[in-house]
């Protein structure tokens, strides 16, 4: 979750109160399938400026449905039943179901240090139609793919014919460094469709995403959005254009960004008092996630529902694996929280775990 209580509301309202008092007739009916054209250029101008996406603006798809309908209308466009889909392993799991749900047959690619490990993926000798991948923070163990590991599996994609599912939540939040530029900047065969949404920049409620279609995808992938959603709302999405051309969105995540590592570090230090030999609980260079993981051996699903017992919401990493975990661990967010909810949500996480580490101890 985002810092829903850092949102600008009284700025928002402002520029709803002036839209609502200026709204041209024309826009109060059913709008273009694609989305309102000023929000498309808005959003082009910012995604080449912020993660250096290579597009114009017919090519951006608004959506009334965040980041998860863009997975979605991809899946339905690209895949027939029992195609092979590449996905992350651990990987998301609104990406599993919805490539599930399009009768594509899964195959579980591991990610390590420098993202999801192309050529092991080449050794399963399938053929992937689709890979999705979340290359700029991976979810969610919140490593970033290398340089080479990119032009690995665009290479990959060019030669196959595949197509890559960009999946680009989060990255504009990397704390240490510029934020890596998307995976789309570096193609040059128009392989990759990248999908974004404001859920975490802004806040969930807002609930628009965008996609980036391929020249050669854009007229499909419109028809079908057309089918399903018709039209995004309006009202929204004026206010929006707005927010992002007068340069708020730009200044919101700035301060976010700021707001973040400071939470962050927070965390860390609390853990590492609060935590020592529970989890082990490193910085991440970008996002609003952690993983701590617990002892080797140890059932992350127990750890995870001893500390649901005490109020302290995580989810097992096991969760995000289709086959052998090598090792489990629990997702703690922390961008939502200031200090006082963090200290108490480490201090209650604490006292459910140390009987679950001392019963390991005593065997």
């Amino acid at each position: 979750m985002p810092a829903i209580d850092e949102f600008p509301i009284k700025l928002w309202a402002q520029i709803a109160a002036r839209r609502y008092r200026h709204m041209p007739r024309e826009l109060l009916g059913y709008g273009a399938t694609g989305g309102y054209a000023p929000l498309r250029r808005a959003i082009a101008s910012y995604l080449a400026i912020s993660r250096s996406v290579q597009t114009d603006p017919d090519q951006i798809i608004i959506l009334s449905g965040g980041s998860q309908q863009g997975l979605f209308l991809t899946a339905q466009v690209l895949l027939e039943r029992g195609d092979t889909a590449w996905i992350e392993e651990p990987g998301y799991l609104g990406a599993r179901s919805t490539l599930l749900a399009a009768g594509a047959r899964l195959v579980p690619i591991p990610v390590d240090d420098e993202g999801i490990q192309v050529a092991t993926g080449i050794r399963t000798g399938t053929k992937p139609r689709v890979i999705y991948v979340s290359p700029s923070n991976q979810y969610p163990l919140t490593v970033t793919m290398s340089l080479s590991r990119r032009l690995e599996l665009l290479e990959l994609a060019r030669s196959s014919g595949a197509w890559v599912i960009e999946d680009d939540y989060d990255s504009e939040y990397r704390y240490h460094s510029r934020p890596i530029a998307a995976l789309q900047g570096l193609g040059k065969h128009n392989r990759v469709i990248y999908v974004g949404t404001f859920s975490k920049l802004l806040v969930p409620a807002l609930r628009i995403g965008f996609l980036v279609a391929p020249h050669q995808l854009v007229e499909a992938f419109t028809a079908f959005n057309g089918l399903m959603n018709r039209t995004p709302p309006a009202f929204e999405q004026l206010i929006l254009t707005d927010f992002i051309e007068a340069g708020h969105l730009a200044r919101h995540v700035r301060r976010m960004r700021m707001l973040y590592l400071e939470r962050q570090n927070y965390l860390c230090g609390t853990a590492s008092r609060e935590l020592d030999g529970l989890l082990e609980l490193k910085p991440a260079p970008a996002g609003t996630h952690l993983v701590g993981f617990v002892p080797p051996g140890a059932d992350d699903a127990v750890w995870a529902t001893a500390a649901a017992t005490a109020g302290v919401e995580t989810v097992a990493l096991s969760n995000y694996y289709l086959r052998r975990v090598p090792r489990g661990g629990l997702i703690l967010g922390y961008a939502a929280y200031g200090r006082e909810a963090t200290r108490s949500a480490i201090q209650k996480l604490g006292k459910a775990l140390r009987p679950l580490a001392a019963g390991r101890a005593r065997r």
